[in-house]
């Protein structure tokens, strides 16, 4: 098929739909009588993104790309995070300090990166309706993970919670470029945008890459990765305490 158009009606229909869902259904499940508990929430919303993770590889290895791995598709772009961290949560649960960095980890680049991805959504345009809908359906269950952090928790709400998902952040990005620069030899692999080989694929961050270097641009979108969750941690504070005073 031909994909849709950004910013066609597909595109503007389907992410309001999607979109305000996954705000109704965080607001709703925030609710003392109607939450599962944060913690088996975000567990399972990380078995369903390994479900549909799962399905994806699949659907590409046999079927779009022919019984071809490609590394562009490895499952560890800053999108990809959210699902490792929920699936892993119930292990960290033990651990104060470890949960509340990946539960505002979460809250913070897991809606940085679905609300992105959306307002730029070239890269979930596809030849095949089933992985377009599977793109946008991932980045719905993100703001949801997100927002469900934001409504659920008081604690993560102060610049210090934030400063210690810096870490966390920093690691998964070296993780990233090593994977970029392991399966060079095999393919184009471009884990959190970082590759070392050519200019970013981002729109500004692209010609950034082009004026200054790709170095400079990676280490400038870094930045901006880390200034965006840092605003989208402003944006759970007011949240959260928007919804408490008005439920």
């Amino acid at each position: 098929m031909t994909p849709p158009r950004p910013y066609g009606p597909f595109h503007l229909l389907f992410t309001a739909a999607g979109a305000g869902a996954a705000v109704w259904l965080s607001a709703l499940l925030s609710r003392p009588q109607k939450s599962p508990g944060l913690s088996r929430l975000l567990f399972l919303c990380g078995l369903v993104l390994a479900v549909c993770e799962g399905f994806k590889q699949g659907f590409l290895y046999f079927v779009e790309n022919n019984h071809t791995y490609d590394w562009w598709y490895f499952p560890f772009q800053l999108c990809s995070v959210p699902m490792y961290l929920g699936l892993l949560l119930p292990a960290a649960n033990s651990v104060p300090r470890l949960r509340s960095v990946f539960t505002v980890f979460i809250q913070d680049y897991g809606l940085l990166g679905g609300i992105m991805a959306l307002l730029e959504p070239s890269g979930l345009m596809h030849p095949y309706w089933l992985m377009t809908i599977h793109g946008f359906l991932w980045h719905f269950i993100l703001i949801f993970m997100g927002l469900s952090c934001a409504f659920q928790t008081e604690s993560g709400k102060d610049i210090r919670s934030f400063l210690r998902t810096i870490p966390l952040f920093l690691f998964c990005a070296a993780l990233a470029t090593a994977v970029n620069l392991l399966s060079h030899p095999y393919g184009d692999a471009d884990m959190f945008y970082l590759s070392l080989y050519y200019p970013n694929s981002q729109i500004v961050f692209h010609q950034i890459a082009l004026t200054l270097g790709v170095g400079t641009g990676n280490i400038l979108y870094l930045l901006s990765m880390i200034l965006g969750g840092g605003i989208c941690h402003l944006i759970s504070k007011k949240l959260y305490y928007f919804q408490k005073h008005h439920s």
